[in-house]
């Protein structure tokens, strides 16, 4: 197995050697199950790459005019506008959830219910285990008669009245319930790191689309970097991506060798 590493200076250079490289390194597998069953994509056995300024502008890839390919992502499916009746932030950072969706990742982020010992240890306030906190309506609320835990608001208030140096502090994607899905989360984490007054991002995703998905998530993702940094009050840091699913479907091979000037 071949772990392949990238250093980027912003999220379009990551981009863009992600995508040159994967047409040299990248292994070609037949996808057994999942959206596109039956097809072939190029995949790194596993990758890491590790953005020293994620927050340069722009955030979407560069697509020179000369190669008369569109942009992967457009801004608008970003940050909302015409023919988007959800922006990508909104799906990120929001509870909603359409019918039909099985998840979110605002869902989870921002709207995980309490349940289970963990509620009984919460309502019986059982300090020895439980981190107890007064819901007030934001870090956590009721809805409905049930308890619901913001994660981002959690880590915000935790840094902000706790400090810095504390190793406990993810955003959790994943539930031990998602292999019953046909179509479970690709995003699993993302972990945090205050260090020298500056968060950091540790992000894990089990499978992703490395055409489309990867500049969309990150986009996404470094808003929400910006966001918690500015509420806590120290500096927005760099990010460390992971995976070992990131691939090229087979639809996007042309473009990349377009874009990468590859015959």
């Amino acid at each position: 197995m071949k772990i392949h590493s990238i250093q980027a200076r912003d999220l379009p250079d990551l981009w863009f050697q992600a995508v040159h490289d994967i047409l040299d390194h990248g292994s070609r597998f037949v996808i057994d199950r999942g959206s596109y069953a039956g097809q072939t994509r190029l995949e790194y056995d596993y990758f890491t790459g590790h953005v020293k300024f994620p927050g340069t502008q722009p955030l979407l890839p560069d697509i020179p005019p000369a190669c008369g390919i569109p942009n992967p992502v457009e801004h608008d499916y970003i940050y909302g506008g015409e023919g988007y009746e959800r922006s990508y932030i909104e799906y990120l950072m929001t509870p909603h959830k359409e019918e039909g969706e099985s998840y979110t990742y605002g869902e989870r982020l921002t709207g995980a219910p309490i349940t289970g010992d963990k509620l009984d240890w919460w309502q019986a306030q059982n300090k020895e285990i439980i981190d107890f906190r007064e819901p007030d309506g934001k870090v956590v609320y009721e809805k409905d008669g049930q308890l619901y835990l913001n994660q981002i608001e959690w880590i915000i208030q935790t840094y902000k009245n706790f400090g810095h140096r504390n190793n406990q502090m993810v955003l959790q994607v994943a539930h031990p319930s998602d292999l019953t899905l046909l179509d479970p989360p690709c995003l699993r984490s993302i972990d945090t790191r205050i260090q020298d007054g500056t968060l950091h991002f540790f992000v894990y995703f089990r499978s992703w689309d490395l055409w489309g998905g990867l500049p969309a998530n990150l986009a996404g993702i470094q808003n929400l970097k910006e966001y918690m940094a500015n509420e806590i009050g120290v500096k927005d840091g760099e990010m460390v991506v992971e995976s070992k699913g990131l691939h090229l479907y087979g639809y996007a091979e042309d473009l990349a060798k377009l874009r990468c000037l590859r015959d």
